[in-house]
């Protein structure tokens, strides 16, 4: 039987989600502490600050269930390596019959300045790959976008840029604005997007 199918006559457990948040990012120690991982770097805290734990779904993802000012939250993430991540998404988004809407989606971007973040309720990927996946796999860009600002590096790669581990005075610069993401991400939880994107949308103290 196909796998989809599967996800479709399975009955949905008694405790669905009411939204997923998923933080984009490539697994292995080596990727850990790059930039392209900020997405997991931000659902990590979150889940640390809920006191939840990880479980391993189907070599797709690893998934945590949190409860935030009484919503029920999945945190992913993927483990399909970053331009594959919709195969990660769209199974879970299907399994608890939930909208695009439902997922907010966290990921490092190139043109925010580093140390801020952007909310935005849907739109194109802006050329992330990780982003395009899910697009293509939900058929939607209607999901919710937390936008974690990494900068464009001044000369090299783009690709080898997004691929280094911070630096030392960025990774102290950075934890900040995990923090601060980990609050936006919680406020969209429990209030939704119009609410967080008000009390968020500047650069992180």
């Amino acid at each position: 039987m196909f796998a989809w199918l599967r996800d479709v006559l399975r009955p949905a457990p008694a405790d669905p989600p009411a939204k997923i948040v998923c933080g984009l990012g490539n697994p292995g120690h080596s990727y850990m502490n790059t930039r392209h991982n900020a997405g997991y770097r931000v659902v990590a805290r979150l889940a640390a600050q809920a006191g939840g734990k990880w479980v391993q779904h189907r070599r797709l993802a690893n998934l945590c269930r949190v409860e935030i000012d009484g919503v029920r939250a999945l945190l992913v993430q993927p483990l399909t390596f970053m331009n594959l991540s919709g195969r990660a998404v769209k199974p879970l988004l299907r399994r608890w019959h939930l909208s695009p809407e439902a997922l907010l989606v966290i990921h490092d971007d190139l043109d925010l300045p580093p140390g801020s973040i952007r909310l935005r309720p849907g739109g194109s990927s802006g050329g992330h790959k990780g982003v395009q996946s899910i697009i293509d796999h939900l058929n939607s860009t209607a999901f919710c976008r937390l936008r974690i600002g990494i900068g464009r590096p001044q000369d090299g790669s783009v690709v080898d840029y997004v691929l280094m581990p911070f630096t030392r005075k960025e990774r102290q610069d950075m934890e900040a604005v995990w923090d601060y993401a980990c609050d936006a991400a919680r406020c969209w939880i429990a209030e939704g997007i119009e609410a967080a994107m008000n009390r968020f949308n500047r650069r992180a103290p």
